[in-house]
């Protein structure tokens, strides 16, 4: 017990630093007035876009590096670095690229938290969780893969949850990489959206502008869709 919590004291102190000085280098570039500015947002369109057709490869390996150390050690969620794939790198690149590098990130973790944090995990958890485990046991990817589509849980939290069950690796890899593609695709849409939008504006569009094009109008529709069918499944999945 002391042990884990000496590990959680280390790990939280980690990324506070870790966080501050991202912060520091990050405004130390760029100012909130910058990143709020709609020319600023455009001007970079451009560049990115540049720099993407003159060294496409590059900037994906670069960017699915990234994506990986948001998840871990960063423990960021999968959202903001689905928007930014689709805007740079379109619908298709883009969610190949994010959910390749979102479902390493959260193998890492995973395997991090069944090496260093699994005592504490089965503290705060395994009751709540109980129910789960015998259906892991039946089929461990297949319940895997249910588990990673419906989601529910903090992104975080459901890359740790199955190290009460003793999933394997390659197992919990595989159906991440699987079982987040809709959600991710969906929100990839969007960015991907979001950047037609820039660039066929000079000057910021309207919200109903935004709203109403088929481009981001469709994968919304489509996302809350998505959740209504999760919502179902989460009921009965995680039904004791």
């Amino acid at each position: 017990m002391e042990k884990a919590k000496k590990i959680k004291i280390f790990i939280g102190l980690f990324y506070l630093v870790a966080i501050c000085l991202f912060l520091y280098f990050f405004f130390s570039k760029f100012s909130l007035q910058d990143l709020t500015s709609y020319d600023f947002i455009r001007e970079n369109r451009s560049y990115f876009f540049e720099l993407k057709n003159s060294n496409l490869f590059l900037i994906s390996i670069i960017f699915l590096l990234l994506t990986i150390l948001w998840v871990f050690p960063f423990l960021g969620f999968g959202s903001p670095v689905a928007l930014l794939g689709g805007f740079i790198f379109g619908k298709w690149i883009g969610t190949f690229i994010v959910v390749l590098g979102l479902s390493i990130g959260a193998t890492f973790l995973y395997v991090f938290g069944n090496y260093f944090l699994k005592d504490l995990i089965r503290e705060k958890f395994l009751n709540r969780f109980k129910s789960l485990e015998i259906k892991f046991k039946k089929s461990e990817f297949t319940f895997l893969l249910i588990y990673r589509f419906i989601g529910g849980i903090p992104w975080q939290l459901s890359c740790l949850i199955p190290t009460l069950f003793n999933v394997r690796a390659k197992n919990f890899f595989f159906a991440s990489l699987i079982g987040i593609i809709p959600q991710i695709f969906l929100a990839v849409s969007i960015g991907s959206g979001l950047e037609k939008i820039i660039d066929q504006n000079s000057e910021i569009p309207s919200i109903t502008d935004i709203i109403f094009s088929a481009d981001i109008y469709v994968p919304i529709l489509a996302f809350f869709g998505l959740i209504l069918i999760t919502i179902i499944l989460r009921k009965l999945f995680y039904k004791n």
